[in-house]
């Protein structure tokens, strides 16, 4: 009898152990941001569907995962910049400069290879100035990286001259194949998006890098006390930010079959609004690449959806500062909570 009541107790708190687990995991499934976030690009998708049937069609569910990948790539670097504290409003101009040096790369008989790796470069460069200016010398990251648009913008035009890149040379068929192309029924800027999100997603949680962009951003006093090197890993998010947008702008060029002085504009503020979207804090210490992808699948979903429905594009600024708003308040919310 014994026995068979002490088996009964062990089977009992076992039960009750799984009780608490699954509440467990309910309960942080519902202070997610991210799962929010899903739940309106969701309820978003069947209310346009039922007003436009077209919003729900192959072609047009097609358009929108092709065109979400770009700023997802971007917001998938901003997730560590914003972790640390930081931001980069630069990334949009970096991304013309990038992909006008890709243009004139090729056209000028580079390889598909060499072009790549040179245009990752300029935008680690870029990123690298970035980076230590703000780690070494002090400055806000605001103030350096508004005052880099303007620098990166302006050499976008003086490379150029103002002039439409449209011939790029031996290396064209590989660049369009790679942009607009797609590998086992999936785009191939897709697959980029899901491989850079796995590896960010992974370096942040499971790498020492990782736990010091949190810590950075958490408390740089602090940091700095238990002898992380702070300066290093601010420079570090700079630099692979300008690097993915160097790559970002050999998918992009790829797709638009030409490099124009106006890629990038105004990128920035989608970019950012899809890592704040999906809960990076603004003030730092947090953030994901899985919540970066689910914002920049939800600005896409509005963009597209405002366009079936035929409101004028100039509103689509005023929808997105809303979700800005209301992501930040969220985020202020579940920090009160906790």
């Amino acid at each position: 009898m014994n026995t068979i009541s002490t088996q009964d107790a062990d089977a009992a708190d076992l039960t009750s152990v799984m009780k608490l687990s699954e509440r467990g995991w309910l309960s942080h499934l519902l202070r997610s941001q991210e799962f929010w976030i899903v739940v309106a690009i969701l309820v978003i998708c069947i209310a346009v569907g039922i007003m436009s049937p077209q919003f729900l069609s192959v072609r047009n569910l097609a358009n929108i995962l092709q065109n979400f990948c770009f700023i997802a790539i971007l917001a998938i670097g901003m997730t560590p910049v914003i972790m640390t504290g930081g931001i980069d409003i630069s990334v949009g101009s970096t991304l013309g400069l990038t992909g006008v040096s890709l243009g004139l790369l090729y056209s000028n008989g580079a390889s598909f290879e060499i072009g790549l790796i040179g245009v990752v470069l300029i935008g680690a460069f870029v990123g690298l100035v970035n980076g230590v200016i703000i780690a070494y010398l002090k400055l806000a990251p605001f103030i350096v990286t508004l005052g880099m648009m303007s620098i990166v913008r302006s050499q976008t035009l003086v490379v150029t001259n103002n002039q439409v890149v449209y011939d790029f040379g031996p290396a064209q068929d590989m660049l369009i194949a790679v942009g607009a192309g797609s590998s086992f029924g999936v785009p191939n800027v897709l697959w980029a998006v899901l491989v850079l999100g796995a590896a960010m997603q992974w370096a942040l949680t499971m790498t020492r890098w990782g736990k010091y962009v949190r810590a950075v951003g958490g408390n740089e006093h602090a940091a700095r006390l238990t002898g992380i090197p702070v300066d290093a890993i601010k420079v570090s998010v700079y630099v692979l930010m300008g690097a993915l947008t160097g790559l970002t702008a050999v998918f992009l060029v790829g797709w638009l079959g030409a490099a124009t002085n106006a890629l990038g504009q105004g990128q920035e503020l989608q970019v950012i609004a899809a890592t704040v979207i999906g809960g990076a804090n603004l003030l730092g210490g947090f953030g994901s690449a899985a919540g970066a992808i689910i914002g920049s699948i939800l600005i896409e979903v509005i963009r597209n959806a405002l366009l079936l429905a035929g409101v004028n594009p100039f509103w689509q600024g005023t929808f997105l500062g809303v979700f800005i708003l209301f992501a930040v308040m969220l985020e202020r919310f579940r920090t009160a909570r906790s």
